[in-house]
């Protein structure tokens, strides 16, 4: 396999796995920048290579959980944004989220090829030290209960100092610069709320699941608040 179709072979990977539902071949090939029979080609090889592709022509390609990557092809572009990314976590999130995107990195790294792991470890992405207030609550635990869709019983104190005890249903954790956010449903106001973490004066995990899923809560909010879906 020559260097420019092993390029070819993980566009057409990357490409795939930004959908969920079947795509058409015309679509594929149209995005890839090749001929409809080179992209059929392309598809037939990777399934031979254990990718797991469903589909055929005229119905549209899928492609299945389980097939991986070997490390080593990464573009630059990619390892960039793996460094900068890890880089951010480690300077801005908690201590154990900062830990673990240390770690993912060194575990990258180590399987990396020479010329790879060089590119990783002399990249000139820097990121600047955050200023914000120390968060008073523990993220690591609102961040399991998010994952666990169960509810916390919070102690919050407003702009002004005043102190009100709420149940909510946390959904997802804003990471910015001055500032991180627990976004979650309020039982008390009834709605959607935003709560700066370093406001929050104790939280308590509940036995308690929240009775709607995640993502559905998510995908409201985000129409609510008029917030495109992430890529």
């Amino acid at each position: 396999m020559t260097v420019a179709r092993s390029e070819r072979l993980l566009a057409l990977l990357q490409t795939l796995r930004r959908y969920r539902q079947p795509v058409s071949g015309a679509k594929l090939a149209a995005e890839t920048g090749v001929s409809l029979r080179t992209l059929y080609r392309d598809i037939a090889s990777l399934q031979a290579q254990g990718a797991f592709i469903e589909g055929e022509a005229g119905l549209g390609y899928v492609l299945r959980p389980g097939f991986m990557l070997p490390p080593m092809m990464f573009s630059e572009e990619e390892i960039e944004a793996l460094v900068l990314g890890s880089r951010w976590v480690a300077k801005t999130a908690d201590p154990r989220l900062a830990a673990g995107a240390v770690d993912a990195l060194a575990k990258i790294a180590a399987v990396l090829p020479p010329d790879l792991r060089q590119e990783l470890d002399s990249s000139t992405l820097l990121v600047g030290a955050p200023r914000r207030g120390e968060d008073r609550a523990d993220l690591g635990l609102i961040r399991k209960a998010i994952r666990a869709e169960h509810i916390l019983e919070l102690a919050y104190e407003d702009e002004k100092g005043a102190l009100t005890h709420r149940k909510v249903w946390p959904f997802a954790l804003g990471f910015f610069d001055s500032v991180r956010v627990m976004v979650a449903w309020c039982e008390l106001r009834q709605d959607f709320r935003h709560f700066r973490t370093d406001r929050i004066s104790s939280a308590a995990w509940t036995e308690t699941r929240y009775p709607r899923r995640r993502p559905v809560l998510l995908k409201e909010w985000r129409e609510a608040e008029g917030i495109p879906a992430q890529p």
